[in-house]
C-alpha cells in the first residue's frame, strides 16, 4: 500500500463526502508582510496597527483575501491535486475577523458533481469552511473545479449540480468588522476622500495601474499558501500538458486585481463577501494584470450606520489596459484579454 498522496481523482469523491484537511497553519506576521511583498496593498486597515485601533479593532486584522488563500490552500491535495482548472465560486462569507496568532484549519463536504461529456474529467463542487482555533467559522465559500478521471471507464452514479445564490443579501453581511468610530476615520492616512455616498449604482472605474505577474512571485505564492496543486508550479508536468507551462494560481489574480483597485476604491476596506467569480481564461508569467470595478449596487447594512455595502464586479486583464475594454463581445463571449470576472461586496465606512 503505497504511503504517499497522488490526490482524488472525479470517480473518487461522492456526494456529501466530508474531508478533514491536514496541515493547521498560524498567521504570523511574516505572512502578512510577504503578503504585502507579493500584492502591494494599500488599504490602511490591515496596514497600521494604529489605524485600525483609532477606528474600533484590537489590531490591525490579517487582509480577508490572506485568509482566502490559506483556508483554500488547506483543500488543494484533496480536491484539486489532479485539477485540470479551478473554475469558479460562489456564496463566500467572510465570517469573523483574523489577526496574527490565529490558528486557522479547514473542513470540505463535496456537494455536487458532474462529469463532463468527454468522459475523461468531471466537475466537483465543494463547500469549504474554515475555522480558528477557537472552532469559530472565519470562512465559508463554495468552489468547483474540474478534476482529472484516473480511469476513464470508471462509472459516478450519483451525479448533481447544486444550486447556489447569485448573490448574499446586504443581511448577511458584516459580521467580520466590529462597530467602527467613522469620525476616527481619517481620508488621509486612507488614501482616498470618497465614502459610501459617493459612489453610484453604474459607475465603472478603471484603477488604471498595470502590474506584471513574474514567476518567482507567483511560486512563493502557492508554496506560502500550502497550494500543492500541480498546474501552478510542476513545470515538468505542464511542459506536457495543454499550454506547455504553468498556470498562474487564480487567486493570485484575484489578489492583484483587488490590490490595484486601491486606486479609486481605497475606503473600500474590507471584502465581505463574493457572490461569484470566474477564472475566464488563463494567466502565464511575463503577462502585466489590469483591472477595473463596476458598482452594481449599494446597500445600507441593516443596524448600522457606521459602513455601507457596495456589490462591485472586478475585471481584470492581461496585457491591455481596461480603458474602453467590454468585458464581452457582441456574442456573449468574454474578451480574450479578460482574466477574471468577479462579484463581490465590499464595506466602506459612510
Amino acid at each position: 500500500m503505497s504511503k504517499t498522496n497522488s490526490g482524488n481523482f472525479f470517480e473518487d469523491f461522492r456526494i456529501g463526502q466530508v474531508i478533514r484537511h491536514a496541515t493547521p497553519r498560524t498567521i504570523t506576521q511574516g505572512d502578512v508582510a510577504l503578503y504585502t511583498a507579493l500584492y502591494g496593498s494599500r488599504f490602511a486597515v490591515q496596514s497600521s496597527d494604529a489605524f485600525a485601533r483609532a477606528i474600533g479593532y484590537p489590531e490591525a486584522p490579517v487582509d480577508d483575501l490572506l485568509v482566502f488563500h490559506v483556508v483554500f490552500g488547506k483543500t488543494v491535495p484533496d480536491v484539486s491535486l489532479n485539477a485540470v482548472a479551478n473554475l469558479g465560486y460562489a456564496g463566500c462569507r467572510f465570517l469573523a475577523p483574523v489577526y496574527p496568532g490565529d490558528t486557522l484549519s479547514t473542513v470540505s463536504e463535496v456537494i455536487g458533481l458532474k462529469e463532463n461529456s468527454n468522459g475523461k474529467t468531471g466537475v466537483v463542487y465543494v463547500r469549504s469552511t474554515g475555522y480558528n482555533q477557537h472552532g469559530q467559522e472565519v470562512l465559508d465559500y463554495v468552489r468547483w473545479v474540474m478534476v482529472r478521471k484516473a480511469d476513464e471507464k470508471a462509472v459516478v452514479a450519483e451525479q448533481l449540480i447544486p444550486e447556489l445564490p447569485a448573490a448574499l443579501s446586504p443581511d448577511q453581511l458584516g459580521s467580520a468588522v466590529p462597530l467602527l468610530d467613522r469620525d476616527a476615520w481619517d481620508d488621509v492616512l486612507s488614501g482616498s476622500r470618497h465614502r459610501f455616498a459617493d459612489y453610484k449604482a453604474g459607475e465603472r472605474i478603471d484603477h488604471v495601474d498595470g502590474m506584471t505577474v513574474e514567476e518567482a512571485e507567483h511560486m512563493l505564492a502557492t508554496r506560502l499558501y500550502q497550494n500543492t496543486a500541480k498546474v501552478h508550479f510542476n513545470q515538468y508536468t505542464e511542459g506536457q500538458g495543454r499550454f506547455g507551462r504553468r498556470l498562474i494560481y487564480g487567486g493570485h489574480v484575484i489578489s492583484l486585481a483587488r490590490a490595484l483597485s486601491f486606486n479609486g476604491l481605497g475606503n473600500a476596506f474590507h471584502v465581505a463577501a463574493i457572490n461569484g467569480g470566474r477564472h475566464v481564461n488563463p494567466l502565464f508569467a511575463g503577462l502585466t494584470v489590469f483591472a477595473w470595478s463596476e458598482v452594481l449596487e449599494t446597500a445600507e447594512l441593516p443596524g448600522r450606520d457606521d459602513v455601507g455595502a457596495l456589490r462591485l464586479r472586478l475585471v481584470a486583464t492581461k496585457d491591455k489596459p481596461c480603458l474602453d475594454l467590454p468585458y464581452k463581445l457582441e456574442n456573449g463571449e468574454y474578451d480574450p484579454a479578460v482574466i477574471l470576472d468577479l462579484d463581490y461586496w465590499a464595506l466602506m465606512p459612510r
